[in-house]
């Protein structure tokens, strides 16, 4: 059922990658065409998206390799190597939108505006189809979710240059572009940011959000047989890969045989209440010093 899913995710970034490259040849050359600076805005920004999703392909694939004896942890990372990759992206592109906004308030010219509108549409058409590709898979895979901005914030952009062709045929209200325009490169902004906060997360090992390691410490220690924990380390190598660590001193001298049982009651107990899939153990009887939760 995973791996299903795991090449569904794959065909589904291919496919919109694919549209993507196919739509920006279209903008392009409908933009010189039209004299339209947004349609080659909007033409980059539809580039900016096939390469994220190709560098999404790219990291789906590697994270796929197996783990080695020089890799033991595989290329899991390389998706959200990816993911931050794709998030600054759109951080630089928020900043060219608002560039080119503020060129357009200061240089407003004569576009064809029906052509304009035309190709805006197969751009538009593009981003909906990949838009319903990678939806499914964006909720739970921050890589997928980075590139989905990518192209969601692209649709929006789709429609600011539609609405803009419209006005600019009815009313001459050059003014328009520019102003949803920058209402876009917010939006693109405040999401890459999110993005960059979130995998920076993970790749610093910090402890991931929605998990206390007090709550963890309160649970362990309420199991009969053990004193305390100490010198714990919580940490996520992907999104769904959650690893910990610990010193457990348990309260009495006993066998090897009850030492098993009892880690199995951890790893259940931590599996089920916090999904931390990866469980390290060294039991102890009270042979360390300190003992702290964390090590200094």
């Amino acid at each position: 059922m995973h791996m299903h899913k795991e090449n569904s995710k794959e065909s589904r970034l291919i496919i919109s990658a694919g549209l993507n490259f196919v739509t920006t040849i279209v903008q392009v050359v409908g933009g010189l065409l039209s004299g339209s600076l947004s349609l080659l805005s909007d033409a980059l920004h539809n580039f900016s998206d096939a390469i994220a999703l190709a560098i999404s392909v790219i990291a789906v694939r590697l994270s796929k390799r197996k783990n080695t004896e020089d890799q033991t942890f595989g290329y899991k990372r390389a998706e959200i190597l990816a993911a931050l990759f794709n998030a600054c992206t759109l951080v630089v592109v928020s900043f060219f939108l608002f560039k080119e906004a503020i060129v357009r308030f200061m240089y407003p010219h004569p576009i064809n505006s029906l052509l304009m509108f035309a190709v805006a549409v197969v751009g538009l058409t593009s981003n909906i189809v990949s838009v319903f590709l990678l939806k499914s898979h964006a909720h739970d895979d921050m890589n997928v979710r980075a590139a989905y901005i990518h192209l969601f914030s692209d649709f929006l952009s789709s429609i600011a240059v539609i609405i803009g062709a419209c006005m600019i045929y009815i009313f001459k209200t050059y003014w328009i572009d520019p102003v949803l325009t920058i209402l876009i490169g917010i939006y693109v902004l405040r999401e890459g940011y999110k993005i960059i906060e979130e995998s920076t997360h993970i790749l610093m090992q910090h402890v991931p959000k929605g998990i206390s390691l007090k709550d963890i410490q309160l649970q362990i220690e309420s199991i009969d047989g053990i004193k305390d924990i100490h010198h714990a380390h919580l940490w996520a190598v992907t999104e769904r890969d959650i690893f910990f660590e610990a010193h457990i001193n348990v309260s009495r001298d006993i066998q090897v045989s009850e030492t098993c049982l009892l880690i199995k009651q951890v790893e259940d107990m931590l599996k089920e209440r916090f999904c931390i899939t990866h469980v390290t153990l060294q039991l102890e009887f009270n042979s360390c010093k300190g003992i702290s939760l964390v090590k200094p």
